[in-house]
C-alpha cells in the first residue's frame, strides 16, 4: 500500500522502533509543512493512506477530491482540521484512537515546565545574563498559591497531581459533569466561573476544541484575574477568544502568561503579537513533541493502517463511510 506521512519537521517517524509496523508498504515521508492544496494534490496523489501529525495539516473538501485514489485518513486525537463529511462523501476513512485512557504526559510536563518558567521569569532571567545584566526582578513561589485548572480530563487530573506536589492549593472548574467529578475525586471546585478567575495565581487551561469551547475564556474572564496571575496554554489557542489575551497582558490584568499553541500555526512571523511581549514565554507547540510521546501516538497510527489493510478497519469517526 502507498502510504505518505506529512509534516514530520525532523524527520523522526522513521527512527521510531514502531515504524517497523509499516514494513513492505511503500512509504513517503514529507519534512515539510505546506497547505497549498494543489502542491498536496500532486504530492499525495498516488496515496491510498494518509497518516497526519496531529494537526498540522488542514485537510479539506477541495483537496480531498483532487485525491482519487486515497482511501484512507490516520491519526491520533481530536480531527477539527478534517472534512470529515467531505471525506464520507469522497470515500475516505478517517481512523483516530482518542487515546480515551491515557494522558500525554509530555504534554503535561511542558505544562510544568512553563508554570515554573513563568512563575520565576526563566528565559527573560537567562536572556539577561546573556547580555551582561544580573537578576532583573524577583519571582514568585509556587507553594501556597492557588492552581486553577480549567478542564478536569485526563491532562488537567495530572497538573492538579502536580500542583499538589508543590504546595500549591488545586481548584477546579470545568463542565458541571466534570466538576460533579473533580469533586469525587477529593478536588475544590469553585463556587463560580467567576471566584475561579479570581481567586488564581496561576490559571492553567485543559479543554478540547470543541465549536462549544471555542472562544469560552472571555476578556471579561481575563479581566478578573490579578495582576500578578499567570495563565498557560498548552490545549489550543481558539479556547481564548480572539485578542483577549493580548489586551488583557497589555492592560495588567492578568500579569504573564506562557503558551505553546496558537490560532494560526506554524507562527514564522516573528513580529506576533505574543512574541514581542516582555510577559509572555512562547514556545512552538511542543507539548506532544517527544520522542515517547511519538512513539506512543504512531504505535496508535500504524495500528489503524494494519487493521484497515486487513478489511477490519478500527476507531472509524465517520462510520456512515462503511456503508
Amino acid at each position: 500500500m502507498k502510504i505518505s506521512i506529512l509534516d514530520d519537521y525532523h524527520d523522526t517517524i522513521r527512527t521510531l522502533p514502531c515504524f517497523s509496523m509499516l514494513d513492505g508498504h511503500d512509504v513517503t515521508i514529507w519534512n515539510d509543512h505546506v497547505q497549498d492544496d494543489d502542491i498536496l494534490a500532486e504530492r499525495l496523489k498516488d496515496a491510498e493512506a494518509l497518516v497526519l501529525i496531529r494537526e498540522r495539516t488542514k485537510i479539506q473538501a477541495p483537496l480531498l477530491e483532487q485525491l482519487p485514489n486515497l482511501r484512507l485518513i490516520s491519526q491520533r486525537s481530536v480531527f477539527p482540521h478534517i472534512d470529515t463529511e467531505a471525506c464520507t462523501k469522497c470515500g475516505v476513512i478517517v481512523s483516530s484512537n482518542a487515546h480515551a485512557g491515557t494522558p500525554s504526559f509530555a504534554t503535561a510536563e511542558l505544562t510544568w515546565a512553563l508554570v515554573l518558567a513563568g512563575m520565576r521569569s526563566l528565559p527573560q532571567q537567562v536572556a539577561a545574563l546573556k547580555r551582561g545584566e544580573w537578576q532583573i526582578g524577583v519571582g514568585s513561589s509556587l507553594r501556597g498559591k492557588t492552581l486553577g485548572v480549567y478542564g478536569y480530563g485526563r491532562i488537567g487530573g495530572v497538573i492538579l497531581d502536580y500542583g499538589k506536589l508543590f504546595g500549591m492549593k488545586p481548584l477546579v472548574w470545568a463542565s458541571e459533569g466534570s466538576r460533579d467529578r473533580a469533586r469525587a475525586d477529593g478536588w475544590d471546585v469553585a463556587a463560580s466561573r467567576d471566584a475561579f478567575f479570581e481567586s488564581s495565581d496561576v490559571l492553567s487551561l485543559h479543554l478540547r476544541l470543541y465549536d462549544s469551547t471555542r472562544g469560552i475564556v472571555t476578556a471579561a474572564d481575563l479581566a478578573r484575574m490579578k495582576p500578578s496571575a499567570l495563565l498557560v496554554n498548552t490545549s489550543r489557542a481558539p479556547l481564548i477568544e480572539t485578542g483577549a489575551l493580548e489586551a488583557a497582558l497589555r492592560a495588567g490584568r492578568l500579569g504573564m502568561a506562557a503558551v505553546d499553541v496558537y490560532e494560526e500555526e506554524p507562527v514564522r512571523d516573528p513580529n506576533h503579537p505574543l512574541l514581542s511581549m516582555d510577559n509572555v514565554i512562547c514556545t512552538p507547540h511542543i507539548g506532544y513533541v517527544t520522542r515517547e510521546d511519538y512513539e506512543t501516538q504512531f504505535a496508535d497510527i500504524f495500528e489503524q493502517i494494519h487493521a484497515y489493510a486487513a478489511g477490519a478497519p478500527i476507531h472509524v469517526v465517520n462510520p456512515d463511510v462503511l456503508g
